[in-house]
């Protein structure tokens, strides 16, 4: 099986680092990824925005280096989470989990 993930784009925003309670370092950047087609209404070309974990190592030289509107491309691979909001009641959403970050 194979689950892997490449982007190229931009920072959205400058990037943050928390640390989790177990103490790990952890970055949650937006990456602004331009589509290779067009709009058909206006003409432009649109952009995803999509939510990346990096974890440790990466988290810490991403954060040092880089400031929104770096472009960056990651290598990664999907995630599925769930988030509860009943009991048992709960929808699933994808993350990306960065693996490979590299600075343009």
């Amino acid at each position: 099986m194979l689950n892997q993930v490449i982007l190229l784009g931009r920072l959205a925003k400058d990037p943050e680092i928390t640390v989790t309670p177990n103490g790990k370092k952890v970055s949650t950047i937006t990456l602004a990824v331009t589509k290779p087609f067009k709009n058909k209404e206006t003409g432009n070309y649109d952009v995803d925005y999509l939510a990346c974990t990096l974890w440790e190592g990466l988290a810490e030289r991403t954060h040092e280096f880089c400031k929104k509107g770096k472009q960056v491309g990651i290598k990664g691979r999907l995630q599925a989470n769930k988030f509860y909001y009943d009991e048992e009641k709960y929808f699933q959403y994808p993350e990306i989990v960065v693996e490979k970050i590299t600075f343009i």
